[in-house]
């Protein structure tokens, strides 16, 4: 196979022999062929980002994930053959939380398109992922005269909304901790600016209409996936082992994801309470990152901590950092019930991972992924702000063995059915070549336009 060499310049004729080109843009977090999941503004994203890469690149592509270049990291990583990740740097060596990055990219964006020049890269369209990264992007495309699609993957406006339902009191603190007011004015122009944006669930489809009067042909509703070759149902036995390995007993209630207050930790521990107190071999074991870069997150550790040891059902109650990569699968097979407890939740990948590990799993309302499911057949759901019908719902889960039988089998069916990368990848594209001329797929631009003479997209 012909390889891109990195020192000469491609001709037009050679372009058409090589694989088409994909931009990822993700600028936040520690963005890595294998992610530390869990450290700061590192978690589902970054997964996110990385299948679908791969799985654009067994489709015939090839695909550069472009983030930001911090600490001692490199330039270069390579994923695999087809997938590579270019870090160029800006504002310094040192981390910066995604809330604080914005006034850094036009030195990113300035980095990124003398890279892409030198290399002489062109690309078929950009995909950029959090609205920091669609800022860069935004700027990227208008320069290159390509198509951008933008997935915000959480949004502003619904997360303000959300924080200042749960804490009214403290809009003023919230609006300064997590820069509202800039995200959403960026958020808002971006949206409009870019080719097409991607809703994640049909919740956020809706919010991208009602808060961001967008027009429903600008946005398309396409869910996230996950890797149906590490992602299955076991036997019975090997589910066994697994429990055995881990030391479980019991009923083993199970939640994972990074130190973020809307992961809603702290609520499902009294919800627990609740369940717990009604059968007494249930048992609560919960994977959190033990750091954050958000803002307003420093005390949770220590909070849900002080909630444990005060809790009636402590010794109940296993609290430990975040699960390795290698160990995620069968953590969700050893479980009984799996629980995504978040005050608000674009989608909530970590239950589809369950799901389809055949692990009946308790779904927020605070978020999409339940409307995608039938309550009692697929998963069961619940208002996770609500303790009480939190707790009943999962206490329903461990203690009738008819119903977890039922929704670990349906519910695994449902996730390969509607959520396996292949298909998500199919459907960016399906899009993207919807928006595409026929010339334009076979020659791309050419990789370098100077500002002010943007090409029209067609």
């Amino acid at each position: 196979m012909e390889m891109e060499t990195l020192t000469t310049k491609t001709t037009p004729a050679r372009r058409r022999r090589l694989r088409p080109r994909i931009a990822m843009v993700s600028t936040h977090g520690y963005v890595a062929a294998n992610p530390p999941l869990g450290a700061p503004d590192t978690g589902g994203q970054v997964v996110y980002v990385l299948e679908l890469s791969r799985k654009l690149a067994q489709l015939g592509f090839k695909v550069d994930i472009w983030t930001r270049r911090f600490e001692e990291q490199p330039e270069r990583e390579v994923v695999d053959e087809n997938v590579t990740i270019l870090r160029m740097p800006c504002g310094g060596k040192d981390f910066i939380p995604k809330e604080t990055l914005l006034n850094k990219l036009p030195e990113w964006v300035e980095h990124a398109l003398r890279y892409i020049d030198r290399h002489d890269y062109a690309y078929q369209f950009i995909n950029s992922h959090y609205w920091d990264a669609g800022v860069a992007s935004q700027r990227m495309a208008e320069a290159l005269g390509i198509p951008h699609v933008h997935t915000p993957h959480s949004l502003g406006a619904w997360k303000r909304s959300q924080m200042k339902a749960d804490a009214p009191e403290e809009v003023a603190d919230l609006d300064k901790k997590y820069n509202f007011p800039v995200r959403i004015r960026e958020e808002q122009a971006l949206y409009r600016a870019c080719d097409l944006v991607v809703a994640t669930s049909p919740q956020q489809f809706d919010l991208l209409r009602s808060e961001y009067n967008l027009p429903a042909d600008s946005i398309r509703m396409i869910p996230p996936g996950y890797d149906d070759t590490r992602f299955f149902p076991v036997s019975t036995a090997s589910r066994q082992a697994l429990r055995e390995s881990f030391g479980y007993q019991g009923k083993v209630i199970f939640s994972l994801g990074r130190l973020a207050r809307n992961k809603g930790f702290d609520l499902l521990i009294p919800a627990f309470e609740v369940a717990a107190a009604r059968k007494d071999d249930v048992w609560l074991h919960l994977a959190v990152g033990q750091v954050s870069s958000d803002p307003g997150n420093s005390p949770l550790l220590e909070e849900m901590r002080g909630l444990i040891s005060q809790s009636p059902y402590r010794d109940r109650i296993v609290l430990s950092d975040s699960v390795s990569d290698e160990e995620l699968a069968d953590r969700y097979r050893a479980a009984d019930v799996f629980a995504l407890s978040s005050r608000y939740e674009p989608f909530g990948m970590t239950a589809v991972e369950a799901l389809a590990c055949g692990t009946p799993t308790v779904v927020t309302t605070h978020g999409g992924l339940y409307r995608a499911l039938d309550f009692g057949v697929h998963a069961i759901y619940a208002d996770t702000l609500d303790k009480e019908e939190f707790g009943i719902a999962l206490l329903q889960a461990t203690k009738y063995d008819r119903l977890r039988e039922r929704l670990g089998r349906l519910g695994s069916q449902r996730a390969r059915s509607l959520f396996t990368w292949t298909g998500i990848a199919q459907q960016v594209l399906r899009e993207l070549e919807d928006r595409l001329s026929p010339e334009s797929l076979l020659d791309p631009q050419p990789s370098f336009v100077p500002a002010g003479t943007t090409p029209s997209f067609v």
